[in-house]
């Protein structure tokens, strides 16, 4: 088991014909990690690209999918991260996002990337 904080960013492909439900599930989640003492820094959801030309980095950069939600949230351990796995598995606000999701397909798929800081 590691030191530190666990930091997860979470990366959804959306279906966006069901975004008002994936903002349902959205909001759910942020209570539930708070409640199980994480930290979450919210969801961020497609928008409209501002009108701008170019990326920073010509030929190294260009604008992503418009289908693809992100969430980041932190632990401050592994221990807790864990605990927080085990407890929301039985939790029925838990549950009952889960079948919004089998219900609504509101995302197709989600990719789960695990994060430390870089440190100054």
């Amino acid at each position: 088991m590691s030191d530190g904080p666990v930091t997860c960013q979470v990366r959804y492909t959306l279906d966006l014909n069901q975004l008002a439900a994936f903002e349902t599930y959205a909001r759910a989640w942020i209570r539930l990690i708070n409640r199980y003492g994480g930290v979450h820094y919210g969801y961020f959801i497609p928008r409209m690209s501002p009108d701008v030309k170019g990326a920073s980095f010509p030929g190294l950069g260009y604008d992503g999918p418009e289908d693809v939600a992100l969430a980041l949230f932190t632990f401050p351990s592994e221990k807790s991260y864990q605990d927080y796995r085990e407890a929301v598995a039985t939790d029925p606000e838990c549950q009952a996002m889960a079948a919004l999701v089998r219900e609504t397909k509101c995302f197709t798929q989600y990719e789960r990337l695990f994060l430390r800081p870089v440190t100054p």
